[in-house]
């Protein structure tokens, strides 16, 4: 009957998004084997929702035995989207004299493509900048991807690996819903989408945002979902810097653009107390030019006002500049989004021109 229907419609096997029924329906082996034969996705409506559609050809038959006057016309619209239009009204098949039955099929088509059984959904660190400093694998799932979305700046930095085959959709600074929403629907599509962020993008980055939204949707409308982890700042950093990442860290975002302030001076003071180094993310921009100061104050109560800070600016780019200086001299005005700081700990040091962070405290020694 599928077959029949498809060859009535002008339509090719290949064609085909996936089926969809009456939730009553969900239970019955043929419809269960068929989207397992040719995997397909197979969604399942309540009589609510398929009362809710206009079709040309309703049954009080049907509508008496299911709770809804259309099951196959009003599934295919509803499963085919926005604007979706019937293809083939419905064509009922009756079984053969042995057998009992009859199939019901109507074919509507959708103004997109889906298919997210084919898409693909790939997290890339491009890392600070330098793309010699962009992981193999990250590279990789990047030359995999006939598109390309991100905020433009990421997309300038990686934009000598582009082929002429590939597309770019860039985004706006700050709109990282819009730019995981963009790439998940056309990863829904059939696309294999690379969703770029600088440095990892599992740090800070597009990873966890992109993930709830794909987890949000039903199992089979997602599309295959990577993380290809990248070198953070914070590495980049340190590896600059010498060796400030021996022991126990953290890093904290001072942007309280989604976290509330009292959250982050709560996180500085636990930081501050442990004795943790501590990596300072996004610590100052024109909006936002109070927190470092008081980032520093925080540190300032529970370490010595010698403790070594790297000052890392515009790493993996040509401005690239990494210095030191002592926790009580910091020079807040000079600090900008650009920047990553690392604080030592009460052991952390500057010899040599290298900032070292011993593994142990004073007195322990490793064998």
């Amino acid at each position: 009957a599928v077959h029949s229907a498809l060859a009535e419609a002008g339509l090719a096997e290949a064609a085909v998004a996936g089926i969809s029924s009456i939730d009553r329906k969900g239970d019955e082996r043929a419809l269960q084997e068929l989207a397992q034969l040719h995997h397909w996705p197979f969604r399942l409506h309540t009589a609510t929702a398929l009362t809710a559609v206009p079709v040309p050809t309703p049954s009080e038959v049907v509508a008496a035995e299911m709770g809804t006057g259309s099951v196959a016309e009003a599934a295919a619209l509803l499963s085919s989207g926005d604007n979706g239009q019937l293809k083939l009204h419905k064509r009922i098949t009756h079984a053969n004299d042995d057998e009992r039955g009859a199939v019901t099929v109507a074919i509507a088509e959708s103004i997109e493509a889906y298919s997210p059984q084919q898409g693909e959904l790939h997290l890339i660190g491009s890392g600070p900048g330098d793309l010699a400093l962009l992981t193999p694998e990250a590279r990789s799932a990047l030359e995999r991807c006939p598109a390309w979305v991100g905020y433009g700046l990421y997309l300038d930095l990686l934009e000598p690996l582009r082929r002429p085959d590939q597309i770019r959709l860039d985004g706006q600074l700050t709109m990282e819903r819009d730019r995981c929403q963009q790439a998940l629907s056309l990863a829904r599509q059939g696309v294999r989408v690379a969703l770029v962020s600088s440095g990892d993008s599992g740090i800070y980055g597009m990873a966890g945002l992109a993930l709830e939204l794909w987890l949000d949707l039903p199992e089979d409308d997602r599309p295959r979902f990577a993380v290809h982890p990248g070198i953070s700042a914070l590495q980049l950093a340190a590896a600059k810097a010498g060796a400030p990442l021996m022991h126990d860290f953290c890093t904290v975002s001072l942007s309280d653009r989604l976290t509330p302030w009292e959250v982050i001076e709560r996180r500085l003071k636990g930081a501050a107390k442990g004795d943790f180094v501590v990596a300072l993310y996004n610590p100052r921009s024109k909006g936002r030019d109070w927190q470092l100061q008081h980032a520093k104050t925080i540190l300032l109560a529970e370490r010595p006002a010698s403790t070594p800070v790297v000052i890392a600016r515009q790493l993996g780019r040509q401005e690239e500049h990494v210095s030191f200086c002592r926790l009580d001299s910091l020079p807040v005005e000079s600090i900008d989004m650009l920047t990553v700081l690392v604080i030592g700990n009460s052991s952390s040091r500057i010899d040599g021109g290298r900032m070292v962070t011993p593994r142990g405290y004073p007195g322990a020694e490793l064998s």
